[in-house]
């Protein structure tokens, strides 16, 4: 059985857990404890090590997604997850001005690690304080960047939208062939 290696990466409150458990059809393994620094004013746990789910594409085919911790005290597993990753997403939280060049420092480390396919997923677009996505490009320096990612909202509470970016990052592995087993 072949395995594809996804990595879903991004800052703290972006949605890396919930993408995760949204798109597996497994139980995810959730490697979580109780947030005791800011972070617990607005999530009671955080990721410490990953998260880890599975998608089935076919008989021979099976989609493996980990969740990158997003604290930077932990960039220690981001390494190890992007190593052997097929294509990775980095999730931004539009809502959330003040992590944009934290996403970009992300972005930057998974870009020294490896040079595979990779796509931005722009999460809480819905919420009134969401900046337009325009305004976060520039806040990443992609906004003129030739070799810029495909950029993309995603909802990771919901399944059609986690398939969706899914969808739109395995086209740009070579390994595009399975997106049509959806």
């Amino acid at each position: 059985m072949e395995s594809l290696r996804i990595v879903v990466t991004g800052t703290v409150g972006a949605g890396k857990s919930t993408f995760v458990r949204t798109a597996s059809e497994i139980d995810v393994v959730e490697v979580e404890r109780r947030a005791t620094d800011k972070i617990s004013s607005f999530k009671e746990t955080t990721t410490v090590a990953f998260d880890f789910g599975k998608l089935v594409l076919g008989a021979n085919m099976d989609l493996h997604i980990y969740g990158t911790p997003g604290q930077s005290r932990f960039d220690f597993m981001w390494d190890i997850l992007i190593k052997g990753a097929d294509a990775y997403i980095l999730l931004v939280a539009a809502n959330q001005p003040s992590g944009f060049s934290y996403a970009h420092e992300i972005f930057s480390f998974m870009k020294e690690r490896v040079q595979v396919p990779m796509i931005v997923g722009l999460t809480h677009t819905d919420c009134a304080e969401a900046l337009a996505s325009e305004e976060i490009l520039v806040a990443l320096g992609l906004v003129n960047d030739k070799n810029c990612p495909p950029i993309l909202t995603v909802n990771p509470h919901v399944k059609t939208s986690v398939v969706e970016a899914l969808k739109v990052l395995l086209k740009l592995t070579d390994k595009s062939e399975v997106t049509d087993k959806f």
